[in-house]
């Protein structure tokens, strides 16, 4: 169904860098979700009734809150989509995790007060009807919300949506939590054990969980979590494809929302090449880098030397020097100083976060492997943290 109506009312459908044919699915699915929901309550609330079971209603109001998230979602990529403007020169993407958000709390709360409900249920339990209907009901609603967890991770990871991901994680919880509804209708008929309130319990804890995996996606790319491995291994194969350039270093991806993605690099170039020439290959790197990911790209030019063996010698073994104290750290903007009394050996350590050594530490203990390696050698060391994995 999904399929048919994205071929009937998404022109460029296969266009997902577009960001407008990026809002146009997340509106279209946001609708879709919407209106499955509200029928899932509806139906889901008669069999509650008609049954009389808590664990039903529970599941029902579930529902209910899941359209309510399907409509914040549907706002959230409505102004999403809006263009930047003087105030937010970087557009409006993040919206679209703030909505996240807010979808991710309303189910937490939502659980809450069903977990209260069926624990009431459980101190003053009353009868439930086991009819074919209820039961009917039930069964389509596990399949209706299997069908939604499909098409929402399909087209999630079309668009890249992080919102539609986790709709589609709440929406799998869902199968599972109404086919523990389903478990407790079938062993009351079969057995005669009312477990209705405990699995109405089960039902609330379904519903606290995905809302805390919901909030977690959402929250992470707020406070500005790492760039996907993948994003930096084509960043890097991209920038490394103009032959000039020799190396990289100083990545930062700023991601201001979905398909808003700003890169700043140092792109690493031989210091004996023509300067007009590597800054019109720096261009085309930057213009490559936007074509085909979508992303403004700064790169920063950054000679080096690339003729002088002894400086390439000392630069290697001073990079297996610093390994000693952790395998991550790696160095760069290496140059050589030398004096009438020493030589001075300048570079940039990038360290990993977590360590337990202070950058000061790190660079005494640099320091004095190179002193010990080379009795005229100093080392003058910046310390860089690395912001991508």
């Amino acid at each position: 169904m999904i399929s048919f109506i994205i071929r009937c009312f998404i022109k460029n459908r296969e266009d997902v860098k577009n960001p407008e044919v990026r809002r146009q699915y997340g509106v279209l699915c946001s609708l879709v979700g919407i209106g499955l929901n509200i029928c899932l309550f509806a139906g889901k609330y008669a069999a509650g009734a008609i049954s009389g079971s808590i664990a039903i209603m529970a599941d029902a109001f579930n529902n209910l809150s899941d359209a309510g998230s399907s409509l914040i979602t549907l706002i959230g990529f409505k102004f999403a989509g809006m263009k930047p403007d003087k105030e937010h020169p970087f557009g409006h993407g993040r919206i679209e995790y703030l909505s996240g958000l807010a979808v991710a709390l309303a189910i937490v709360l939502m659980g809450i007060e069903l977990g209260k409900s069926s624990v009431e249920k459980i101190i003053s339990p009353t009868a439930v009807d086991t009819s074919l209907l209820s039961i009917g009901i039930l069964v389509v609603s596990i399949a209706v919300k299997l069908y939604m967890s499909r098409y929402n991770r399909n087209i999630g990871k079309k668009i890249d949506s992080a919102a539609m991901k986790a709709t589609a994680a709440d929406s799998l919880s869902d199968a599972a939590a109404t086919s523990v509804v389903l478990l407790a209708m079938l062993a009351l008929h079969f057995t005669g054990y009312n477990i209705d309130g405990w699995c109405g319990v089960l039902v609330a804890l379904f519903i606290i969980y995905a809302g805390y995996g919901a909030a977690k996606d959402t929250l992470s790319p707020l406070l500005g979590q790492s760039p996907d491995r993948e994003l930096i291994d084509e960043i890097r194969n991209i920038t490394l494809s103009h032959k000039e350039i020799i190396g990289i270093h100083d990545l930062v991806v700023h991601d201001y929302g979905p398909g808003r993605l700003m890169i700043s690099l140092h792109g690493e170039v031989p210091g004996n090449g023509n300067i007009f020439e590597l800054h019109d290959v720096i261009d085309q790197a930057e213009k490559e880098l936007k074509e085909k990911l979508g992303c403004d790209a700064v790169i920063h030019m950054d000679p080096v030397e690339t003729d002088n063996e002894t400086i390439r010698s000392v630069k290697d073994e001073v990079a297996r020097l610093v390994m000693k104290i952790d395998g991550r750290i790696t160095i760069h903007d290496f140059r050589m100083v030398s004096g009438p009394t020493h030589t001075n050996l300048i570079f940039d350590a990038v360290v990993p976060f977590g360590m337990k050594m202070t950058d000061q530490e790190i660079v005494d203990e640099i320091a004095r492997l190179v002193k010990e390696k080379w009795e005229n050698y100093y080392a003058v060391v910046s310390i860089d943290h690395g912001y991508v994995l």
